[in-house]
């Protein structure tokens, strides 16, 4: 059967795990030990950590004054920014359960998420004041404005005044740490819960790569998002300086990198490829970098093998869900013949494969991902059927979390992905791996981007067709193209259609959404047709 299983999780000294520590609390160690380091940098602003502790014990009391105990929400819907992390560490800290909102949501989507998390508190700032409509009802969250904006209460005159200290809160480990709201490229998003038990078991892991006093963390992507919460809970936790970007520029970073000497950052295969792109790149002074890190999206091979030769330090790669679940690390610096993988499982975590009745597939084929570690979501907020429905059971009764993604296991354990399960293109009864056709398609020399989706086929059931981003200057025909891949392809796999576009959609931290390139193909006929370039039919495309 293809099981992998990475070993136990590491002892301390003595033989024992290391004991569970909160954020909050180290955080408040930090201050003790070296209360005059710099915790945040935002611009030409900085705050040290005796400052950062201060204002996260002003926070927590505040929550604690208004009645909040533990187990309730705080709702923060905000751009980055040093009240941002304030905020949300604060909550921690009285216990409250952080619930970052994703700006760019629609708001109909975050009226949603802010009546689902419960939240007692709404955190805003001038940009998005308008973007959670203002609660009625009998108990409307108090909304509390970052910025001093009119967005709300300021967050001046909300706080306590200085010297106030919060009432001790004991956090249990399985205890709510923050609801992550998923993307809703699939409907109303999910808010997936996540104990502190992950963050510490996170803090733990990331701690080999060198994170500590000294490291300098540049973050780039926005605090709502896990891909961000991965590096910075535990850049935070480890009594480093964090840099905050408000947006990604790639210019603006590598200024940054250089100004601060930074050391670690986390960043989506999107935010790569425009860096490596940019005119300054190699003449930018980037050897400070001890580790780069990326998840969230599918990380080309081609990409990796261009970080590790153009910019110094390792390259990290993590694969896994936001919900938990199993882990898997690449070190692409130590293992260049596995660039093509997503590495291995981490310690204390186990990945299987299953087929779509849900039963375990031989060595060496594909099936869907399922894993399990101490690391997993207590659920989707206040949606246990939806909970249920991604949860597998082997035959001892052990919980491992469906990822919905397709793979394989190497001869020596590494994970290969091939493809999202709902993305999965069967055509004519065979499995046709988007993944595939696409990294054929980005071979080409006159592409920059590529993705490819099925659509609906009288003939095959569904058929692939492909969107494509040109170089710039490209002479490049969708008929030529099509032909060149289809050439290079199977003939299952072969491409009926393709269409050059401007640019691939993509959510705030560089996934692909192909539900709306699928959309769009749709309505091929309509007015969106012309700018998507001409439209190739299946006919004779399999011959």
């Amino acid at each position: 059967m293809a099981k992998l299983t990475a070993p136990p999780v590491g002892a301390a000294k003595g033989g024992e795990p290391p004991p569970f520590r909160t954020v909050a609390d180290c955080v408040r160690e930090h201050a003790a030990r070296a209360p005059r380091s710099i915790a945040l940098v935002q611009g030409e602003r900085r705050l040290t950590y005796g400052e950062l502790d201060g204002l996260m014990e002003r926070v927590a009391a505040s929550l604690q004054r208004d009645g909040c105990v533990p187990g309730d929400a705080a709702a923060i819907c905000a751009g980055t920014s040093i009240e941002y992390v304030a905020a949300f560490l604060g909550a921690l800290r009285a216990g409250v359960v952080a619930a970052p909102l994703p700006p760019g949501a629609t708001a109909e989507q975050l009226a949603a998420m802010a009546a689902d998390s419960g939240a007692r508190h709404l955190f805003v700032d001038a940009p998005n004041a308008n973007a959670v409509a203002r609660g009625g009802g009998a108990d409307p969250p108090r909304r509390v404005a970052l910025d001093g904006s009119d967005g709300g209460e300021s967050l001046a005159a909300w706080l306590v005044p200085e010297g106030v200290r919060a009432l001790p809160v004991a956090v249990d480990p399985d205890a709510a740490f923050n609801i992550i709201y998923s993307s809703g490229t699939t409907g109303t998003p999910k808010g997936i819960v996540q104990p502190h038990r992950m963050r510490f078991l996170q803090v733990r892991r990331y701690a080999r790569f060198g994170l500590g006093p000294g490291s300098v963390t540049l973050v780039s992507t926005p605090l709502y998002s896990n891909t961000t919460l991965v590096l910075f809970v535990p850049a935070i936790a480890s009594g480093g300086t964090v840099v905050l970007m408000a947006k990604f520029d790639a210019a603006a970073f590598l200024q940054l990198a250089q100004r601060h000497r930074v050391t670690h950052a986390m960043l989506v295969p999107v935010q790569y490829r425009r860096l490596l792109d940019h005119p300054v790149f190699d003449a930018a002074d980037l050897t400070a970098f001890r580790f780069k890190f990326c998840t969230s999206a599918p990380f080309a091979a081609e990409l990796k093998a261009e970080v590790l030769r153009r910019w110094p330090g390792g390259l990290v790669e993590t694969y896994g869900l936001t919900e938990g679940g199993g882990a898997c690390m690449l070190e692409a610096h130590a293992r260049p013949d596995k660039l093509h993988t997503v590495g291995r499982p981490v310690e204390g975590h186990e990945f299987r494969l299953i087929d779509e009745r849900g039963n375990e597939v031989a060595a060496g084929e594909a099936g869907e991902i399922v894993g399990r570690s101490a690391g997993t979501m207590l659920g989707y907020h206040r949606q246990p059927e939806a909970t249920a429905a991604v949860e597998w059971r082997d035959a001892a009764g052990q919980r491992y979390l469906r990822s919905g993604d397709i793979g394989r296991f190497d001869a020596d354990g590494f994970l290969v992905l091939l493809d999202r399960r709902r993305d999965l293109v069967i055509s004519g009864g065979f499995n046709v791996y988007p993944s595939d056709l696409e990294a054929v398609l980005r071979r080409h020399p006159d592409v920059a981007d590529a993705a490819v989706v099925g659509v609906p086929s009288r003939e095959w059931g569904e058929t692939p067709v492909a969107f494509v981003v040109a170089a710039p200057g490209a002479p490049i025909t969708p008929e030529a193209l099509r032909q060149w891949a289809n050439a290079q392809l199977g003939k299952t796999q072969r491409l009926s259609g393709l269409r050059l576009v401007e640019a691939l959609p993509r959510s705030a931290i560089g996934k692909v959404l192909k539900r709306e390139l699928r959309d769009l193909w749709a309505r091929r006929d309509g007015d969106s047709a012309p700018a998507m370039g001409p439209v190739h039919p299946a006919d004779g495309a399999r011959d």
